[in-house]
């Protein structure tokens, strides 16, 4: 499988239940969330890393010239090893949303740097989960993983099955459902925080498009981060690390 094919990737990696984690560093956090590894490709300057890593595990370690392994991933290998993992348990959206009091949902999101990225903002600032839609890219794949610094092999989450109507499972586990986006019923996001209810969720859309109109229809509230200089909104990774500080 070339790695660097985005579509083929996401349409085989779910299907035989795999993903891909690159680094030692990603690979040891996944290790240490409990996943479990199927192979691992290596360079020859990183294998004793690797064997001490796997030392105590029956799983098969691949060597190969930097050469090699490019013409076999599709790009050079510059971060110690790659591993075929497992792909964890689904979990359901219920069993996330029993414990949880701040969650970030994500509607449609197609670029997997921001998917990790936000990610990363839910683990550093303390929120509890991410929740996203049917068409929302893949979190573990290994752009997002990486970007994410490991977080999407730490963090809670689940994929909707049916979104937007899904909405009334959040207001029937108490949540109150915040939009971020830009429209004249918007309110300011310090106001929001000031007096912020005790369960929210914060739903985000795509870069461009925003979120679905009949998503901004059904949530409890607009919220805008308030902007200057002519510029309308921040990226939405952006986006989420500020909503997620001002709200926690």
């Amino acid at each position: 499988m070339n790695l660097t094919d985005v579509a083929l990737r996401r349409k085989t990696e779910p299907v035989h239940g795999l993903y891909i984690a690159e680094s030692s560093k990603v690979i040891r956090r996944a290790l240490a969330s409990g996943h479990t590894p199927r192979a691992v490709l290596t360079g020859e300057k990183w294998l004793t890393d690797m064997t001490e890593l796997f030392h105590d595990r029956d799983v098969p370690i691949f060597v190969g010239s930097d050469k090699d392994v490019e013409a076999m991933t599709g790009f050079h290998l510059h971060r110690g090893a790659l591993a075929s993992m497992n792909r964890p348990a689904v979990v359901a959206v219920d069993t996330i949303l029993s414990e949880a009091r701040l969650v970030v949902i994500l509607e449609d999101l197609v670029d997997h740097t921001n998917v990790g990225a936000i990610f990363r903002a839910v683990a550093g600032m303390g929120a509890d989960a991410v929740l996203i839609s049917p068409s929302c890219a893949d979190p573990l794949y290994r752009r997002s993983i990486r970007v994410s610094m490991g977080s999407v092999l730490q963090v809670p989450w689940a994929r909707f099955d049916n979104w937007p109507n899904e909405l009334d499972t959040l207001r029937n586990a108490g949540f109150h459902v915040a939009a971020l986006a830009l429209n004249e019923h918007a309110h300011d996001l310090r106001d929001f925080a000031r007096d912020r209810p005790d369960r929210v969720a914060l739903v985000f859309g795509a870069e461009g498009d925003g979120l679905r109109a009949s998503t901004l229809d059904r949530v409890d509230s607009v919220v805008r981060i308030p902007m200057q200089h002519g510029i309308d909104s921040l990226n939405v990774a952006s986006a989420a690390a500020v909503a997620l500080y001002a709200l926690t």
